[in-house]
């Protein structure tokens, strides 16, 4: 149920209006055969005059569907706050016009609320022979209808345990601020069917509506007046709103709202969600094909023909052509950017890297696995030899740990060995911490790092799932100073502003960025292109090429794949962008 705003205006023109046109239970009275009613009703300072003003209309309109008479229904009211006060007892009125007269002539009390105090009056007096209340031997029913809208001031449970056994039936209705586990201590079993919960005094009245059904047996969904959009589903003496397939009940169990399985965050398609009357389904974006798993996506295969225009190698995965060994290209360019790519002859390359592995707690166990089968991607692409590319890996999470230094293995296939057995560290995000350690420790010569004067490029990467618990921006800073060309890879909800600060210019060549573990092996393309290494000139040694590069070449390469890069980071962003359209359009 809503709530509905009570400012003065709309709360005055509610007063206006005919009662019988505001309760849709006011109608044919009903037959119930004798009984004797008494509603128990809080009149404490925490009602407001015009709350209280709603509850007086309500008892009024309740009345008219009654069958009123000394041998039909007997109706008392008592009030209560810090006392308890005889409205009119059972055996005052019989007809229907006095008990409006007295109900409308009624000054709240405006204390406070006393409520076990009022339910012990009522078992006591008001059901009492004297009031007018039926003998126990002439077996008619009692009920009592307690309406509250807040927590007791003293202890109701014990004494309503008493009325129950001595045959009161109660029900227990909380509007707005009432405690629900006082009304559940005070109603009589089965609670479902005694307890009702409003959020307003503008609302009491669909209580109303469910109370005369129970009284008079009806189906109250055949009465109508039950506001359901879709479906109302009669039960004895109550209802309740049902939606069609596809559709959700809203806040105000009465709306129904088309169910937006996308929106729920959990649809795990790698690309789109589409929400269809059979449920979510995952599609790709242009140029992709979606995988047999119906989430995944997966970039169409360029090379399944014999018009890629590669000279030796086309990879299908990526599409990019690939050179045989001795022989490479000036970058890795995509089939998408040139029809025809030829290979010219690689150098030997000479780099020192450093891989900063985040192993803190939001990584999770499983995502960890990837990161490190990501790195032995890495691995496979370099030249890993003590003359060649040395690697080294530090791991970091609310510390530092070194898995294993520059100098330790002087292989590939060690290096990835020594990748697969990393334990997971979890805890914190302490990325400031670890680019210190980096800058200080992993680039020593002790550490395996060859000496300065060699000139051979120091690089390293740093990979991150989330926002640093500490500072980064000094060391980041230190690190560059040092000459430690940068790269920084984020997955998931890496910050990008910490990746930028991290990584060296342009940012456009230094930055990747992947939105989940599982997607995340597009960026090797990137990488391939960025960190190939550069020539190492050894003091005294001459590294000799099988053939001469044109500096065109070179430029020519970088700029692709400045191109490529700033490509895919734009795809992200409209990718990202379009998300944030759809939220809006689903929130509208």
């Amino acid at each position: 149920m809503r709530v509905l705003p009570c400012s003065p205006l709309p709360m005055l023109l509610l007063l206006l209006q005919p009662w019988e046109t505001q309760l849709q239970f006011a109608g044919p009275r009903c037959r119930t055969g004798p009984l004797d009613l008494v509603f128990v009703i809080d009149s404490s300072r925490s009602v407001r005059p015009f709350e209280f003003e709603t509850m007086r209309q309500f008892l009024v309109g309740l009345l008219r569907g009654l069958d009123l008479g000394p041998n039909a229904t007997r109706v008392g009211v008592i009030q209560y706050s810090s006392q308890v006060q005889s409205v009119f007892p059972l055996g005052a009125f019989s007809r229907r016009e006095d008990m409006e007269r007295a109900i409308r002539a009624l000054v709240p009390l405006a204390q406070g609320t006393m409520t076990g105090l009022a339910i012990q009056y009522a078992m006591n007096v008001a059901f009492s022979v004297a009031e007018g209340a039926r003998p126990p031997e002439a077996r008619v029913p009692r009920v009592a209808v307690i309406v509250t809208d807040g927590r007791p001031q003293d202890r109701v449970a014990e004494v309503a345990a008493q009325a129950r056994a001595r045959g009161i039936e109660i029900y227990a209705v909380g509007v707005q601020r009432a405690d629900v586990g006082s009304l559940r201590a005070m109603a009589s079993p089965p609670l479902d069917e005694h307890v009702f919960l409003v959020e307003s005094f503008d609302l009491i009245q669909e209580f109303g509506l469910q109370f005369q059904g129970r009284l008079c047996g009806k189906d109250l969904c055949a009465e109508g007046g039950h506001g359901c959009q879709h479906q109302c589903v009669s039960s004895p003496g109550t209802f309740h709103c049902a939606c069609n397939t596809g559709y959700q009940l809203a806040a105000d169990n009465k709306s129904c709202l088309a169910i937006d399985h996308c929106s729920f965050g959990n649809h795990s398609c790698q690309h789109e969600c589409v929400n269809t009357l059979g449920g979510p389904r995952c599609h790709c974006r242009e140029g992709h094909d979606l995988l047999p798993d119906g989430r995944s996506c997966q970039v169409r295969d360029l090379c399944n023909g014999v018009d890629h225009g590669c000279e030796f190698q086309c990879e299908g995965l990526y599409t990019w052509c690939l050179c045989v060994d001795g022989w490479c290209q000036p970058r890795f360019w995509s089939l998408h950017r040139s029809p025809s790519l030829h290979c010219i002859g690689c150098r030997e390359g000479h780099v020192d890297l450093v891989l900063l592995v985040d192993g803190s707690k939001s990584v999770r166990p499983q995502n960890f696995e990837l990161v490190k089968r990501f790195v032995n991607q890495i691995v496979d692409f370099l030249d890993v030899s003590p003359e060649g590319t040395r690697i080294g890996l530090v791991q970091f999470s609310s510390r530092v740990r070194t898995e294993f230094p520059l100098g330790r293995y002087g292989t590939a296939a060690e290096v990835k060995q020594a990748v697969l057995a990393i334990e997971y560290m979890e805890r914190g995000t302490m990325t400031g911490l670890a680019l210190r350690h980096m800058v200080e420790h992993s680039f020593s010569e002790a550490q395996g790092a060859r000496p300065r004067v060699l000139n051979v490029p120091r690089v390293g990467l740093v990979f991150t799932d989330g926002r640093s618990q500490d500072d980064i921006s000094v060391w980041a800073a230190r690190a560059k100073e040092e000459g430690i060309v940068m790269y920084a890879v984020g997955v998931g909800k890496a910050v990008e502003e910490e990746l930028r600060e991290i990584a060296s210019e342009p940012a456009e060549l230094h930055v990747s960025y992947s939105p989940d573990f599982n997607t995340m092996t597009h960026l090797l393309e990137n990488l391939k292109g960025s960190i190939c290494p550069e020539e190492g000139i050894s003091a005294g040694t001459e590294l000799r090429s099988p053939c001469e590069c044109e500096s065109l070449v070179e430029f020519q390469g970088r700029t692709l794949g400045a191109l490529e890069s700033l490509t895919q980071n734009l795809a992200q962003l409209m990718a990202r962008l379009e998300d944030l359209e759809n939220q809006l359009a689903t929130h509208k």
